[in-house]
């Protein structure tokens, strides 16, 4: 993860817990960095976050974080909230807290916060960024639920958790899949964010089945999916008007795959000799109006 990137996952952190700001988001959880003090509570007076978006872990993983906890202790404390009299519900730590629980270990450190449902959210949802954990679904259904239930903007999602805005709206459209298509996102760790976006420009279900089943059989690149959509679309070789599309040279697909991800639709640039034309395909009339609103920024 880079160091912007970082920084602003950070500032989403310093946002919902004030007594973290000037540290950086993983300084955010440790002791040193807090005014809260660290308490030893049982794991069993602890609960699942019921804000969790991760639907999987790692059981390999787990596994080797339990015996290094087993080895060493925990070494960075859990965030939780309290609940009802003697009951905590888990914030930040997940990992750990499972992880414990298979290290045999009676209690684990905590930091007690007094959050509320929305910042518990948001924090559930910046610490799988910052470990990169969620898949697109999953991430898309964490942004959508900050949405319904919060009323939380897309812009506002921005910056909480340092991702751009047009990301943020292409996670979301990711839930208009099919239910199906969804499952096999969650499922399959070679369906990438941005394998995702490309099946969006698919409007027909067999075709969209189709191309899923090629990316995971045949472990099909971005590049690839790209190509295999294209074809799809121009059976016979040909371009949108109707004449055989020649070569494509490399930095205009380069450029084309740029603007597709930065738009959420198919995008095709027909240059010759430095002149030429960008065509975008829309499918709804929402994509319309997000390319509309993309372009129109300054």
């Amino acid at each position: 993860m880079n160091l912007q990137k970082r920084k602003a996952l950070g500032r989403g952190l310093e946002t919902l817990l004030p007594a973290a700001r000037g540290a950086t988001a993983a300084a955010a959880m440790t002791p040193a960095h807090s005014d809260a003090a660290i308490r030893e509570i049982r794991v069993e007076h602890i609960d699942r976050n019921r804000f969790q978006t991760r639907g999987r872990l790692d059981e390999t993983a787990l596994n080797e974080l339990a015996a290094s906890i087993k080895a060493n202790g925990v070494m960075q404390p859990v965030v939780v909230r309290p609940t009802r009299e003697g009951r905590f519900e888990l914030i930040a730590g997940e990992r750990r807290w499972l992880a414990s629980q298979r290290a045999g270990k009676q209690t684990v450190p905590a930091m007690v916060r007094q959050v509320s449902d929305q910042q518990a959210l948001e924090l559930t949802i910046i610490e799988n960024l910052q470990r990169e954990d969620l898949g697109p679904i999953e991430q898309a259904q964490a942004f959508d639920r900050l949405s319904r239930e919060f009323n939380v903007t897309q812009e506002q999602m921005a910056q909480r958790t340092g991702k751009d805005r047009t990301t943020i709206a292409n996670y979301i459209r990711l839930l208009k899949l099919p239910i199906e298509v969804q499952e096999e996102l969650k499922r399959n760790s070679e369906l990438s964010f941005s394998h995702a976006k490309l099946l969006l420009t698919l409007t027909s279900g067999e075709e969209l089945k189709h191309v899923v089943k090629e990316i995971v059989s045949k472990h099909l690149s971005v590049a690839q999916t790209e190509a295999l959509i294209f074809n799809l679309k121009n059976p016979s070789g040909e371009n949108s008007d109707g004449q055989a599309s020649p070569p494509v040279d490399p930095n205009v697909r380069a450029a084309e795959r740029h603007l597709q991800e930065a738009l959420g639709v198919r995008v095709f640039i027909k240059d010759k000799k430095g002149k030429g034309k960008i065509i975008l395909e829309y499918a709804t009339l929402e994509d319309f109006d997000r390319i509309v609103e993309a372009l129109s920024k300054k």
